[in-house]
């Protein structure tokens, strides 16, 4: 196996011609072995040509010499043979022993025992994000102000050598979260999506000390409800109305995140607590108008833009074909193409295990939302550009129009899933969308 051969010396191929000598107790009196594991090294030739040697002498000395002289000649070069190989191997056995408590106490004696600090080799960060942590300034302060938020000791800067312990400037804006309007987002998931795409967001925005929840609508992610026989709107985000009523008094304010047709479910909530929700984040989302639905939304693409969304949803029929459809699932060999384009393999094989299908209901379902509970709430819009081909740029600035948010933020280089394409870039503007300061009365 490997690198080794299995060598057996040349006095067991004799005694296995030779009979078997039973002794008085039945046992054999050469019945032991040497079985030798020889490595590959330079010094394997020599050993294993040592008694080819002596039995060519041996051979040639027939005349001068009798046969058990012979064989004695040949057990004496076969055990000093013997000898040095051990020997050897004992040598180099203690050469190993010595470098290794020399290793030893080099760690022990730059990682004291009894010290409290963290050793000096700390573990890779190669994957580390950049920009991910806030000075100690920041955490205190988002530490005084929300307790259970995940919050790393040291900062770790992007892309640098793991063991380096330089820490950011305080003053890089990318770090600054203790002018954020809130320490609490709530992430809402697109149709066929769940909890799991959100899981690098929800890694940066912990690493700048904010506190992070990500929903599983009904139906999606862990959730083990059938969605053919999601019947309504309600139904499905009642997950993410359960939240918000469970809210402790003092926690009534979150910045709520929607991605795709989450952005309809959490419209849905906005309508229904206004009061615990600051702002508002459509990350490539449906942002409906007024009696409007998800179904008539995509209706206004243009004809250009249908065919590949054709052949990527596939309609099911729970009911029959005479029905309505009750769900839409995914040819999951178009994912990439369609929604996945600019992601890495993994996320998008992450992707085509978890993605399940849409409830069709609450896709045809109308919005009604009013000036007073929606609109009271600050709305942003973050645009992912060419590469989203499931919610084309023109469909965004169409929805952009009719419905203003208070500013846009765009989103180069990304698909539809920014989540996987973009994290990073993604999570510096949810950063930056946190630092817009409150807009005070009149």
């Amino acid at each position: 196996m490997g690198n080794s051969l299995r060598c057996i010396s040349q006095d067991q191929e004799q005694n296995q011609k030779k009979p078997t000598v039973v002794n008085g107790g039945g046992e054999s009196s050469n019945s032991e072995k040497h079985v030798r594991r020889l490595s590959l090294l330079p010094s394997f030739r020599r050993r294993t040509l040592l008694p080819s040697l002596s039995c060519a002498g041996s051979s040639t000395s027939g005349s001068s010499t009798s046969k058990k002289g012979g064989v004695k000649t040949k057990k004496k070069i076969r055990e000093r043979h013997h000898q040095e190989h051990h020997h050897h191997d004992n040598e180099k056995d203690s050469r190993i022993q010595e470098q290794t408590l020399a290793a030893t106490n080099v760690l022990f004696s730059q990682t004291p025992r009894n010290s409290n600090s963290a050793p000096p080799f700390r573990r890779s960060t190669s994957v580390v994000y950049p920009s991910s942590q806030p000075p100690p300034s920041a955490v205190a302060a988002v530490t005084g102000s929300v307790s259970g938020v995940l919050t790393p000791k040291k900062s770790t800067c992007g892309f640098v050598r793991s063991s380096s312990n330089r820490q950011r400037s305080s003053t890089d804006p990318e770090l600054k979260v203790e002018g954020a309007d809130t320490k609490r987002f709530v992430l809402v998931h697109g149709g066929g999506f769940g909890a799991w795409c959100w899981y690098k967001t929800i890694t940066l925005l912990e690493k700048h000390g904010f506190q992070v929840d990500a929903v599983d609508l009904t139906g999606s992610g862990v959730s083990s409800f059938d969605t053919n026989n999601i019947t309504s709107l309600a139904q499905y985000v009642k997950p993410l109305l359960h939240f918000f009523d469970t809210l402790k008094p003092t926690e009534k304010v979150v910045i709520l995140v929607g991605h795709d047709f989450g952005g309809a479910c959490m419209s849905y909530a906005m309508e229904m607590f206004p009061s615990k929700i600051s702002k508002a984040v459509f990350i490539s989302a449906a942002m409906l108008a007024n009696g409007q639905s998800t179904l008539d939304l995509f209706n206004q693409q243009p004809e250009s833009s249908h065919d590949l969304m054709e052949q990527v949803h596939l309609f099911l029929y729970a009911n029959g074909k005479k029905s309505s459809p009750t769900a839409v699932d995914f040819d999951r060999s178009l994912l990439r193409d369609f929604f996945f384009n600019q992601s890495p393999p993994k996320d998008v094989a992450l992707a085509s295990v978890s993605m399940r299908p849409i409830p069709f209901a609450p896709v045809i379902e109308k919005l009604h939302v009013s000036e007073k509970n929606y609109g009271s709430i600050r709305r942003f819009y973050i645009k992912t550009m060419e590469d989203d081909y499931a919610v084309p740029v023109c469909l965004q600035d169409a929805m952009i129009k009719s419905n203003p948010p208070e500013q846009v933020f765009q989103l180069k280089g990304s698909d539809h899933a920014p989540f996987f394409s973009r994290p990073q870039s993604l999570n510096r503007i949810l950063v930056e969308i946190s630092q817009i300061p409150s807009k005070k009365s009149s």
